[in-house]
C-alpha cells in the first residue's frame, strides 16, 4: 500500500511531465501511422492546428511577461542598498550567461545539428550577403534604444539593401546598385524592451515609497501572467502531440531527422559538460585562485538535488548551506547572491537556447548566416537574464527569439522530446554558476564588509530562509 501511495504521489507531482511524455510518444506513434497514408497538405494543416494554437497561446503572453518580470526584478535589486555586492554579482551573472551563449553557438558550429535534414544548406539567409558587420552592430545599438517603446513590442530596426535600377537614356545602359535603408522588420525588439524596462525598474526603486505602488503593480502583473501561462502549459501534451505528429507525418527521411536530433543532444550535452568542468572552473580559479574542483565537491548535494528536480529553486537551502559551511562564504553575501542568481542567472539555459535556436534555423532549411548567429548569441545572453519562472520556460524563450528572427517555430516541438534530460543538465550548470557567483562576490567584496556581530549557526539538516529573502523566493521559481 505504501508503495502504491508513493507512486501515486510521484505521478501527481509530475503530472504535466508525465502527460507531456505521453503526448510525445503518441505524437511519434501517430505521426508514423499517418505518414503511411500520404496525407494531403490540408490534412496536415488540420492535424497541426492544435499545435499552432498552443504556440499562439505562448506567444500571446511573452511580451507582457518580459515587461512585467524585468521591471519587478530590476526594482528588487536595490543597487544603492547593496552597492558593490549587487554590481559584482550582476556582472558575474551577465558574463557567465554570455559565456554560456558562446558555448551554445560553438557547439552548434562544431556538431552542425540539423545539417542532414536541410535541403538548401549551402544557401544562407537571403540578406546575409548584403549586410556587413558594421550594419549588424549599428542595428544592435539602434534596437537597444528604441524610438517607440510600443512599436518595440512587435517591430525592430533592421538594415536592408534594396536594388535600384537606373537607365541612362543617352547610352541606353542600365545600372543596378544596392541602396542601404534603415527600416523595420516584424518581430519584438527584445533588447529594447529589456533596456527600457530595466530603466523603469531602477527609477521605481530609487523613488522608494513613491515608486512602491508601481513596483507592486508589476510584481502583481508578473504573478498574474505566470498564473495564466501555467494554465496554458496544461495544454502542452495536446500541443506537443499535434506538433510532433505533423512533424513526423511530413518527414521524407525519418532516419535522417532522428539522427539530427541525436546530434543536437550530443552538442548540448558536450557544451554543458565543458561549461561545468572546464569553463566555470577556469573562471573561478582566475578570479579567486581557489581550487575549483574542491568547490565542485562542496556543492555535490545541491547539484544532485537540482538534477533530480530539474529546479535550482528547490536546491536553494542546500546551496546556502554549501556556501556558508563548506565554502566559508559570508552569510550576508550568500543569502543575497544565491536567491538573486536563481532569479536572473541561467547560463546553462543560455547554452541550450543559443544552440536550439540555431538548430531550429538549420533544421528549417536555412543554415544560419553570420548575422543570425551573432544576433542569436546576443539575444540568448540577454533573454537568459529574464527567463520566466515557469516549467519549460527556455522553450518559451526559444519561441520568442525565433519569432524575433523571423525563423519558423514549428520544429520547436522536437525540443520537447528531449526536454526531460537536457533540462536537468542545464539546471546543474546553473547550480555551479550560482555558488561560484557567491564565492567570487565574497572575494571581490570582502574588504567592504564589516565583521559579523554574531556567530553563524547553520543546521546540518535544514537551512531556514530569512524573511528578507522571501521577496526572491516568493516568485515560486521552477525549472529554467
Amino acid at each position: 500500500m505504501k508503495t502504491c501511495a508513493l507512486i501515486t504521489s510521484v505521478v501527481k507531482e509530475n503530472a504535466l511531465l508525465v502527460l507531456t511524455l505521453v503526448g510525445v510518444s503518441l505524437g511519434i506513434g501517430l505521426g508514423f501511422a499517418v505518414r503511411e497514408t500520404n496525407p494531403s497538405d490540408t490534412t496536415l494543416m488540420w492535424l497541426g492546428l492544435p499545435g499552432h494554437l498552443y504556440l499562439r497561446l505562448l506567444k500571446m503572453m511573452i511580451v507582457p511577461l518580459i515587461v512585467a518580470s524585468v521591471i519587478s526584478g530590476t526594482a528588487s535589486l536595490e543597487p544603492r542598498a547593496n552597492g558593490k555586492i549587487s554590481v559584482v554579482a550582476f556582472t558575474f551573472v551577465f558574463l557567465t550567461n554570455l559565456l554560456g551563449a558562446v558555448l551554445g553557438v560553438l557547439a552548434f558550429l562544431a556538431f552542425k545539428p540539423g545539417n542532414k535534414s536541410g535541403q538548401v544548406l549551402n544557401q544562407a539567409v537571403s540578406i546575409s550577403h548584403t549586410i556587413n558587420t558594421p550594419d549588424i552592430f549599428a542595428d544592435l545599438l539602434r534596437n537597444i534604444i528604441p524610438d517607440n517603446l510600443f512599436e518595440a513590442t512587435f517591430r525592430q530596426t533592421q538594415t536592408s539593401y534594396v536594388e535600384t535600377t537606373t537607365v541612362n537614356l543617352t547610352s541606353n545602359m542600365t545600372n543596378t546598385q544596392l541602396v542601404k535603408e534603415v527600416g523595420k522588420s516584424d518581430g519584438p525588439n527584445l533588447l529594447g524592451l529589456i533596456f527600457a524596462c530595466t530603466l523603469l525598474g531602477i527609477a521605481a526603486a530609487s523613488l522608494k515609497s513613491k515608486g512602491k505602488p508601481l513596483i507592486d503593480f508589476f510584481e502583481a502583473a508578473t504573478q498574474t501572467i505566470i498564473a495564466i501561462i501555467r494554465w496554458f502549459l496544461w495544454t502542452t501534451p495536446i500541443g506537443v502531440l499535434s506538433l510532433i505528429l505533423v512533424a513526423v507525418a511530413g518527414l521524407s527521411d525519418v532516419a535522417v531527422i532522428f539522427s539530427d536530433l541525436g546530434i543536437f543532444i550530443a552538442a548540448v550535452t558536450v557544451a554543458l559538460v565543458i561549461q561545468q568542468l572546464v569553463v566555470m572552473p577556469l573562471v573561478l580559479f582566475g578570479l579567486t585562485r581557489r581550487n575549483p574542483y574542491g568547490h565542485m565537491m562542496g556543492i555535490s548535494r545541491p547539484w544532485l538535488i537540482a538534477f533530480a528536480s530539474a529546479s535550482t529553486a528547490v536546491a536553494i537551502p542546500e546551496m546556502l548551506y554549501a556556501c556558508e559551511v563548506k565554502l566559508s562564504t559570508d552569510k550576508r553575501i550568500a543569502r543575497f547572491v544565491i536567491p538573486f542568481s536563481v532569479t536572473v542567472s541561467a547560463n546553462g539555459s543560455a547554452v541550450f537556447i543559443a544552440c536550439s535556436c540555431l538548430f531550429i534555423a538549420n533544421f528549417s532549411g536555412n543554415f544560419p548566416s553570420l548575422d543570425i548567429i551573432f544576433t542569436t548569441g546576443i539575444l540568448s545572453t540577454v533573454a537568459s537574464l529574464a527567463i520566466p519562472s515557469v516549467p519549460s520556460s527556455s522553450i518559451v524563450t526559444i519561441v520568442m527569439i525565433l519569432t524575433s528572427l523571423n525563423i519558423p517555430v514549428e520544429a520547436v516541438a522536437l525540443l520537447l522530446a528531449v526536454e526531460f534530460f537536457l533540462d536537468r543538465l542545464r539546471s546543474t550548470s546553473s547550480v555551479v554558476s550560482h555558488t561560484m557567483c557567491a564565492v567570487v562576490t565574497q572575494h571581490m567584496c570582502k574588504s567592504s564588509l564589516t565583521p559579523l556581530d554574531e556567530d553563524i549557526i547553520v543546521d546540518d539538516v535544514e537551512l531556514q530562509v530569512l524573511p528578507e529573502e522571501r521577496k526572491f523566493l516568493s516568485r515560486d521559481n521552477t525549472c529554467t
